[in-house]
C-alpha cells in the first residue's frame, strides 16, 4: 500500500484532498488569508453515486477548492485502490472545529439553512459553547427562486469569513458554485444536516459506530421511512463502482 501524502487521491473522478481534520481547519485558515472566494465540499458514499448521473452536481463539485472525504466507506475504498487517505473528515466534525477557530481567531460565520426554530436554536448552542463568538447573522433556508438573489444580497452585507449552508444535496452544491463569486465570502461550505445534529434534533451515532462504518444503520434506525431508499437501494450503486475502479486499475 501506498503511504498516505498531502496530495489529492482522485477516486471516481473525484480530486479529494488528503488531510486530516486539523490539517483541513489549517487549510481554511490559509485560504481565507489568501483572500478570493473557496468553495469546500464533503463527499460520501450518496454523493459519489448521485454525482455520476447528475452533471450539474458533478460540476459543482469538481469546481471546489477543497474537497474531504465523508464517509468510512470512501475511506476503506481508498486503501483498496492503492489511494489510502489519511482519515475521514465529516461535516459536522469540521463545522465545529471551524466554528471554535472562527471564536479564536475572530472571524464572523453566517449561518444558513433549516426551519427559522432550528437555525436560531443552532446560534443559541453556538453562542453557550463560545461565548467569544460573533455570528454575522443568519437565516433558514426557505425561499422563493425569485428571491434568491435577494438572500445572497444580504448575506454578502454582512461581510462574514465563513458562510455554512445548511441544505441537502444537490441544492446546497449547486446553490453555492452558482453565487459564490457574487457572495465574495472567503470560505462557503454545505453542512447538509449539521444544523439538526447541534440542535439537538438527530443524534450522531455512538464513536464505534462510527468508526466500523455504521453511521448510516444509525441513521437509518432513526429515519426509516426517509432513508430506508438512500441507503438500501440507491447507495448500492457505489459497490458497483469500486469494483469497477479496481478492475480498471488492475487492468493498467
Amino acid at each position: 500500500m501506498n503511504p498516505p501524502t498531502d496530495k489529492k487521491a482522485i477516486l471516481f473522478g473525484v480530486p479529494i484532498d488528503n488531510l486530516t481534520l486539523e490539517e483541513t481547519v489549517g487549510r481554511v485558515e490559509t485560504m481565507i488569508r489568501e483572500g478570493g472566494t473557496h468553495q469546500h465540499v464533503v463527499v460520501n458514499v450518496d454523493k459519489i453515486v448521485k454525482l455520476q448521473r447528475d452533471p450539474e452536481l458533478r460540476n459543482a463539485v469538481l469546481s471546489c477548492d477543497l474537497i474531504n472525504a465523508d464517509g468510512q466507506p470512501i475511506v476503506w475504498a481508498s486503501r483498496l485502490l492503492q489511494h489510502p487517505l489519511k482519515e475521514r473528515v465529516t461535516g459536522v466534525d469540521l463545522f465545529d472545529s471551524l466554528v471554535a477557530r472562527c471564536a479564536e481567531k475572530g472571524y464572523h460565520p453566517y449561518l444558513l439553512g433549516a426551519r427559522q426554530e432550528i437555525v436560531e436554536r443552532v446560534v443559541e448552542v453556538l453562542r453557550q459553547r463560545h461565548p467569544t463568538l460573533k455570528i454575522a447573522g443568519y437565516r433558514n433556508g426557505y425561499w422563493q427562486p425569485a428571491e434568491e438573489a435577494e438572500v445572497v444580497q444580504g448575506i454578502k452585507r454582512t461581510q462574514p469569513q465563513m458562510l455554512f449552508v445548511a441544505m441537502g444535496s444537490p441544492k446546497k452544491e449547486i446553490f453555492l458554485n452558482k453565487w459564490k463569486a457574487e457572495l465574495q465570502t472567503p470560505f462557503v461550505m454545505g453542512v447538509g444536516g449539521t444544523f439538526d445534529v447541534v440542535a439537538g434534533l438527530v443524534k450522531r451515532a455512538p464513536r464505534w459506530m462510527q468508526k466500523c462504518g455504521l453511521e448510516w444503520l444509525f441513521r437509518l434506525i432513526q429515519e426509516p421511512r426517509r432513508m430506508w431508499r438512500r441507503y438500501l437501494v440507491e447507495d448500492m450503486a457505489f459497490f458497483g463502482l469500486v469494483l469497477r475502479e479496481w478492475r480498471a486499475q488492475r487492468r493498467s
